[in-house]
């Protein structure tokens, strides 16, 4: 049970990132379809459950170092070549905004220079890439509870000083930008979108895993606690959407409003979930190519690491935020590739 609350742990902290923990994500996604946007986060948390089962399961079954060979098992010669390919460049591109990410925090709540900030960053996702995988996956998932800990708190606060009716809060949130037409579509969305990026370590964790069931359980458990953090961030902001309308960093505005240390708090707990998403992201990208008990692993972190941290001073946050909705349609292949390969495979064990 430890290593299957682990797997789910890192599977959390990957894809939390910086989007998801600062509220702007879950707003866009769930909060401003107003109440429906609660069934949207069931219906999110009932697809992270069942894809996070089948790809931990898939990783075990095939013992997988990378996600490659999972990728071409569920995907086939050719559409297996093209996932591989879109998904190892946004990984890349996702662990890069992460780097401009954590420079823009740090100036934001510190006064650092932006590039000082990336800096700290990069250099801790490079020393932490050193240590053996399953160190990586133990860091990744010790930084989850202090989060979910953080979230009650503001959860717990916005309720027990709520000023609006649901009502005014629901025609309130309808008023935000939405990422979609409808909620079961902001819910669909947002989980392939999220997919895209968190498959490939969830695969790669759960190669490492002889017991199909522990793995099988760390990805149920894993999806369970997303969707409870997606739920929890939803109403959160639903009952203070006076308060948090328009800002940048939702959950951020409600910390800062119950007292300025628990800002301080969230600011390194979104430290923490970019830090997670960068070292889970660059993790998998590198033993993509080079394996990690290689000789050329540990060069290959650094050079890869200091062009992540080049690419995050030109700008190339903008490129990615260009092809981050092609993430969102890549998501939508794998789910499907994950939904034939479970059904062929009960099919082979009823027979």
């Amino acid at each position: 049970m430890k290593k299957s609350f682990q797997i789910g742990s890192a599977f959390v902290g990957l894809i939390i990132g910086a989007g998801f923990a600062s509220g702007q994500e879950v707003m866009q996604y769930f909060t401003s379809f107003g109440i429906w946007g609660t069934a949207g986060g069931i219906l999110a948390t009932i697809l992270f459950i069942f894809l996070g089962y089948t790809f931990a399961q898939l990783g075990t079954d095939l013992q997988a170092t990378s996600h490659k060979g999972v990728i071409y098992h569920i995907g086939g010669r050719y559409i297996g070549a093209i996932l591989d390919i879109l998904i190892t460049f946004f990984l890349f591109g996702v662990a890069v905004v992460m780097f401009a990410g954590s420079g823009s925090t740090f100036e934001q709540m510190f006064g650092i220079d932006t590039r000082v900030g990336s800096i700290i960053m990069v250099t801790l996702t490079i020393l932490t890439l050193l240590l053996n995988t399953k160190k990586i996956i133990s860091i990744i998932a010790m930084i989850t509870p202090y989060l979910i800990t953080i979230i009650f708190i503001i959860l717990i606060y916005s309720i027990f000083t709520m000023d609006l009716s649901f009502s005014e809060a629901n025609t309130l949130a309808k008023e935000q930008v939405s990422a979609t037409g409808n909620w079961v579509l902001g819910a669909f969305l947002y989980v392939s979108y999220n997919l895209a990026a968190g498959a490939a370590l969830l695969i790669v964790m759960s190669g490492g895993v002889k017991d199909r069931k522990v793995a099988g359980m760390g990805g149920i458990l894993g999806g369970a606690m997303l969707g409870g953090l997606i739920i929890l961030i939803h109403i959160g902001m639903l009952v203070k959407i006076d308060v948090v309308a328009g800002a940048d960093m939702p959950t951020l505005a409600l910390a800062n409003q119950i007292h300025p240390a628990v800002g301080i708090l969230m600011a390194i707990a979104l430290l923490g979930m970019m830090y997670n998403t960068a070292v889970g992201m660059f993790y998998s990208f590198t033993v993509r190519f080079i394996a990690p008990d290689s000789k050329l692993y540990k060069p290959a972190v650094v050079v890869i690491g200091l062009l992540g941290f080049v690419l995050s001073l030109v700008g190339f946050t903008t490129l990615v935020g260009e092809v981050y909705s092609t993430m969102g349609y890549l998501g939508f292949a794998l789910i499907i590739a994950a939904v034939i390969a479970w059904i062929k495979k009960g099919k082979a064990n009823y027979q």
